[in-house]
């Protein structure tokens, strides 16, 4: 897949209970196309012991990467193009003859509107583009498979997922395979047979100017930040894009047949930083000029470097801290630093100062004597979901991810679907759902005291 140009790529911010983080060769999430999944996790495990095993994303699943299961995806262009337009609209009375439209071998959609009647939009080569297919199937279509990933509060050893609300077919992005490469969400992909069928209790309808749209069970979620994917960057508002790639507010639910009203000035052009949610995963869309931008996974480890350098100290024991090496371990080290989330006071671990038999991780801070939670402290350790390249000062609260203050503050307002019809902050490292004040804490270091 070498070729001569970059168009983006995306990370899994967020999955439901599987092991999947990014989608790539795109343009949302390196393609990459950092533009599929918000970000990869670490998953969190509350702490009843010391030496308690962590399991964590943060920039790598489980298992490691594999094949299409990857917790990062880049897309490059192509060495042929693949996409698709629409061409020939069929309506047809006869599910024979439905069947003959959709046995030709071209790219077709769909759209049963009754037993008697159903209109086919067959699709034709398109030489100026490139598609790429997201979802939950491994079947060949699917160029970036994505999993439901189990949130950082909750242990993958003991939770199973019964049913994914992942479609195997979720989504394709479409890019353009001349400058400035511009890369487009559409909800839906085509199965093995290179249809789309939207059933007869699908959400669909005919516009004014004639063609035919409809929507995905569970839709598919886009959020494009204000001010791009920068330290200035504001939450941007959740729309659902249509399978034509038309731009709609949300239902009341998730599934909901009404749907909901056409935002005539919003597109489904992908942007740096924007957010797909596919009812399960989430994925962050970075392009090749947003990534130019963004910190390197060797600024990462020289800010880590940095900071054991100024040899942090208990305040208590007055031992020196360090935050492990950027590498995918999962246990805790003795000389790693734990916090109090409730006023960000950092110490090495120490077993006591327990407030309740019930909440094993709520502690009293012994420097200014605050309740809640005491946890180790991990370096964010995926580049992309970095706003800005700052030190690493504020931690996620519960689960103790450390970051850049910019790019806490910046996760910490972003309110990221969580199953059919809620939304909450969650850290885009681990999937955790963020609490406390500010979803985020200032740490403060003691230095050495020679």
């Amino acid at each position: 897949m070498e070729s001569s140009w970059f168009s983006g790529a995306f990370w899994m911010v967020k999955e439901g209970p599987s092991e999947m983080c990014t989608v790539g060769r795109r343009a949302i999430c390196s393609i990459f196309f950092f533009n599929e999944l918000l970000l990869s996790w670490i998953l969190f495990s509350m702490l009843f012991e010391k030496n308690i095993q962590w399991r964590r994303y943060n920039g790598c699943l489980p298992n490691g990467d594999r094949g299409r299961r990857k917790s990062r995806f880049a897309l490059y262009k192509r060495p042929k193009a693949n996409g698709v337009k629409p061409s020939t609209v069929h309506v047809i009375s006869t599910p024979q003859a439905s069947k003959a439209i959709s046995c030709k071998g071209q790219h077709s959609i769909s759209y049963t509107l009754s037993r008697n009647q159903t209109v086919i939009v067959e699709y034709t080569h398109d030489k100026d583009t490139d598609m790429f297919q997201v979802g939950r199937s491994t079947e060949s279509p699917i160029d970036f498979v994505v999993t439901d990933t189990i949130s950082g509060s909750q242990n993958s050893d003991e939770t199973q997922i019964t049913q994914s609300t992942i479609s195997r077919f979720a989504c394709r992005i479409v890019c353009d395979r001349n400058a400035p490469y511009t890369a487009r969400i559409f909800a839906a992909g085509f199965d093995s047979s290179k249809n789309i069928f939207l059933g007869e209790k699908a959400a669909k309808w005919k516009n004014p100017d004639g063609h035919m749209d409809g929507l995905t069970t569970n839709g598919v979620l886009v959020m494009h930040p204000k001010g791009g994917f920068t330290e200035e960057s504001k939450p941007g508002v959740w729309r659902e894009i249509s399978v034509c790639g038309d731009v709609y507010t949300l239902r009341e639910t998730r599934s909901a047949q009404q749907r909901g009203k056409l935002v005539e000035n919003e597109t489904n052009i992908l942007q740096d930083g924007s957010l797909i949610d596919l009812c399960g995963a989430t994925l962050l869309w970075r392009t090749a000029d947003g990534l130019f931008h963004t910190p390197t996974q060797k600024h990462i480890e020289a800010l880590r470097q940095e900071i054991n350098a100024a040899r942090p100290q208990c305040p208590v024991g007055l031992n020196t801290l360090a935050f492990p090496s950027i590498n995918r371990k999962e246990v805790v080290e003795e000389k790693q630093p734990w916090a109090y989330l409730s006023c960000g006071h950092v110490h090495g671990y120490h077993n006591w100062g327990h407030r309740s038999d019930t909440e094993a991780n709520e502690r009293e801070c012994p420097m200014c004597r605050t309740v809640g939670p005491y946890v180790p402290l991990w370096l964010g350790c995926e580049a992309g979901f970095y706003v800005d390249a700052g030190p690493p000062t504020y931690a996620f609260t519960p689960c103790g991810h450390v970051c850049s203050e910019k790019s806490a503050k910046y996760w910490s307002q972003i309110p990221l679907p969580h199953g059919t019809h809620a939304f909450h902050a969650a850290c885009p490292f681990c999937a955790t759902q963020l609490s406390g004040d500010q979803n985020c804490i200032k740490l403060i270091f003691q230095g050495p005291i020679d």
